[in-house]
């Protein structure tokens, strides 16, 4: 059985990644394939690198508070590339009350900021399986 690919992104102009760092980091040590897409990425560079990369899922860091546009627009430009299989979860400033909205629209889970790395690890253990699993 393959291991997890998992992206993890940070879109916008949002300057700070210390937290995708950490997270990418943490799933990386927990045996999951990671690659980290670095600062200021479109939408579209997210959903091509991920498919281009084969993941098996999308983290997307977002504190800028334009996480109500970039979310559904990544799960759209996934649908509209037939790469909708690509789990999309997230995390950094989203309020509690925008998180069910996210859910609505396909983002499976969001993570807030001080979730334990655990939990993260737990979720995409309970949640993904690799593509090339047998």
């Amino acid at each position: 059985m393959g291991k997890i690919r998992i992206l993890i992104a940070k879109p916008g102009l949002d300057g700070h990644d210390r937290g995708a760092k950490v997270v990418a980091r943490a799933l990386r040590d927990a045996g999951f394939e990671v690659i980290y897409t670095g600062l200021r990425q479109t939408p579209e560079a997210i959903v091509n690198t991920a498919i281009q990369e084969d993941v098996d899922a999308i983290g997307i860091s977002i504190l800028s508070g334009a996480h109500n546009t970039v979310f559904p627009k990544i799960i759209q430009l996934l649908k509209e590339k037939g790469a909708d299989d690509i789990i999309v979860f997230g995390g950094g400033v989203i309020p509690e009350d925008d998180i069910p909205f996210l859910l609505s629209k396909g983002v499976k889970r969001i993570f807030t900021p001080g979730t334990p790395t655990s939990e993260i690890i737990n979720f995409i253990k309970e949640t993904i399986n690799p593509k090339d699993a047998a």
